[in-house]
Parts: C-alpha cells; structure tokens; sequence
C-alpha cells in the first residue's frame, strides 16, 4: 500500500491521527513521520500494522468509535464582514490533522506545542492551540520595514535592546502553557534569551491584524501581555489604517492614531519614531 493510498484510506474512514495510532499500536509521532514523507521506508511490521486497521477498518476492543463523544480541537476562523453591523463570528474551518484525542482545548502543553506537525504554524494559549495562517505580502512588508527603523535606531543610539521578527517563540508565563509568537517584539532583557527561543515577556511587542486574528490580538492576547509584564503593546490594523498603542508602563490609556505623521515608542521616552505615512503607503501600493 503506498503514501497516497493510505491518506485516501484514512481520509475516508475519517480516523484522526490519535485513533489510527490508537487502533494499530503504532506510535503518533511514527505515524506522523510516515504520512508526512519524513520516514519514507517504515518498518516491514509497522506497515502491515496500519494496513491492517485501514484495509479492513479493524479497530482493537474498547477503543472508542467515530460515533462517540470524543472531543477533536478545531481551527477557529473570525471572520468579519464589513456590509454588516453585526459582531464578528467565529466559523469552525477543519479539524485539526494529528488531534489527540485524550486531550481537551485547555489542557495542551508546551510539550504538544512542540510535538505539532511543523507544516502547521500554531500558538499556545492558556493550554488552547491556535492554528496560525500565514502572513500575506502587506503583512510581512510592514513588519519587516518597522524591524529595520527599529533596529537601525537602536543601534543609532547605541541600545541593548534587540527588536525580532516571527517567527519566534515566546514563552510569555514562564510555564508549560503558553507559548505565543508575536509578529515584532523587541527585548532589552539578555537573560531572557534562550537558544530556542525567549523565556518571559518581551519589552515591546507588534502584532498586525488580519481577518483570522483580529479577536484573538485585541482581546486575549492584549490581557495576556498586559498580565505577563510587556511594557508596550501595539496592534495596527491595515484594514481600517488605523494604530492602537497601550502604553502599560506608565498604564497610560490606549491611544488611537490615523496612519499619518510619526508616532513615538513609549519605551524609549520618545526617541524613537515610527513613519506611520510610509506604513500607509505599503497598504496603498500593495492591497491585501
């Protein structure tokens, strides 16, 4: 039985990743290795094991069926439409590909975070996994401008602090249940630095909105950055050209400002600006 016929098997008996492990023997992270290409010659006896539960749909005593009430995490999509008044909705878009069954939204690891399918961008929040799209072209331009103004002016001024783009992980409690990956953060404390990546709550951080994020950026993330000790947290919104700063060191309120003029980070008193004109100009030059 090649690859491509045992996807379309286990695609059309509906099994998730956790039931066919569950009802062959054959560990998750070796299934996930076969069906994603990684492992291309799999054992004489692991492949007749998954042959067998997929070729005759066999599944061991006590094993739980399709039918029952096993709960599989889904992608949430927030989708607003902007012909209507109404509150943005959330859309359940597809199941997640190597859900495990035992666990619940709430009670994912930093440990699951790492077990994740690597073609699947994800965020841990609070033991809940975000399934992350990826960036479009403005997104990306944006971010990657404000990464050069930020780093040149630091360096300028002959600052400690390091601005980083995404992808990169943030450990942002200290513990095992969340791990979040802002689009720009920028650290001036070296001791949260880690080889893979940082333990703590950044200095500054930026994240820019788009349709599947918008909800999550402005309402759960900003209490969870404000809660974990980030000192400044930006959102900026291409669609609306609009940016929103909280400036949680002086706990000053949030200020709303128009993609227009120079706007100043509050963590370095002032001395650094961003051109929000030339970011109005990507938006305009390249349309989402």
């Amino acid at each position: 039985m090649t690859l491509e016929e045992m996807k379309r098997l286990k695609q059309e008996k509906g099994y998730t990743m956790a039931q066919l492990s569950d009802y062959s023997g054959v560990p998750l992270g070796t299934l996930q290795k076969i069906f994603t290409g990684e492992t291309a010659h799999p054992r004489y006896a692991t492949r007749q094991a998954i042959e067998k539960v997929l070729g005759t749909g066999q599944m061991p005593e006590n094993t739980p069926s399709l039918t029952e009430n096993v709960h599989i995490p889904v992608t949430y999509h927030y989708v607003h439409d902007s012909q209507q008044s109404g509150p943005d909705c959330v859309h359940e878009n597809a199941t997640v590909y190597h859900a495990d069954r035992e666990k619940r939204q709430g009670e994912y690891t930093v440990a699951d975070y790492y077990a994740w399918p690597k073609d699947q961008q994800v965020e841990l929040i609070d033991g809940k996994i975000y399934v992350l799209e990826a960036p479009g072209f403005v997104h990306q331009r944006i971010a990657g401008k404000i990464l050069s103004r930020l780093d040149a002016c630091i360096e300028k001024n002959g600052g400690d602090c390091i601005p980083l783009l995404s992808p990169i992980d943030v450990r942002l409690d200290c513990d095992d249940r969340t791990m979040v990956q802002p689009d720009l953060i920028i650290l001036c404390d070296k001791s949260k630095i880690k080889r893979w990546g940082v333990m703590g709550a950044p200095d500054f951080i930026l994240e820019i909105l788009s349709q599947t994020t918008r909800r999550k950026d402005c309402t759960k993330k900003l209490q969870k950055y404000s809660d974990s000790g980030v000192r400044e947290y930006w959102i900026l919104d291409p669609e609306k050209k609009l940016l929103l700063t909280y400036d949680f060191i002086h706990d000053d309120l949030p200020c709303i400002y128009p993609l227009t003029g120079t706007v100043e980070l509050a963590l370095f008193d002032g001395r650094l600006k961003i051109d929000l004109d030339e970011i109005a100009g990507f938006i305009q030059d390249w349309p989402e």
